[in-house]
């Protein structure tokens, strides 16, 4: 799987991990920064990830900060982007299987690492449960997408 991934300089050493992870497994990474720990603006790595994702660039997106708050927030101002915020895998296997989310927030300062690697694993495993209902709701998402441009 095509996967992008950025970070701010409060979640450098989770996305470097995270990276290692990935392709070990055979994913393909396409990283979008930060590379250190002085302060940047997380919006600016979080709408780069995301635009990869809507523009099928690639298949998922990975954002991390601090506490994945401002990023997840960020990600989802872009059109066709559905980010789920995740502190355990049981949100993760929920945000695929009902929101068919696109991309992933995790924070480096409220969740242990290898609990972060097993959201991302469960994240990128788990399929989209495209029961009428969960597609019903994703497309009112959207609607309401067309209605504030």
């Amino acid at each position: 799987m095509k996967i992008a991934i950025a970070c701010d300089h409060g979640a450098v050493d989770y996305k470097l991990d995270l990276i290692s992870m990935l392709v070990e497994q055979g994913h393909e990474v396409i990283d979008c920064g930060c590379d250190g720990e002085a302060s940047v603006d997380y919006p600016d790595y979080a709408y780069q990830c995301a635009k990869l994702v809507q523009q099928g660039e690639v298949e998922k997106g990975i954002v991390m900060c601090g506490t994945g708050i401002g990023m997840s927030i960020c990600a989802n101002k872009v059109k066709g982007i559905r980010c789920g915020l995740c502190f355990d895998t049981t949100m993760a296997r929920l945000t695929r299987e009902h929101n068919d989310a696109n991309m992933l927030a995790v924070g480096q300062r409220t969740t242990g690492i290898e609990v972060v690697k097993d959201i991302v694993n469960t994240f990128l495993t788990t399929p989209f449960s495209d029961g009428e209902r969960h597609i019903k709701r994703i497309e009112k998402i959207a609607a309401i997408e067309e209605m504030e441009e």
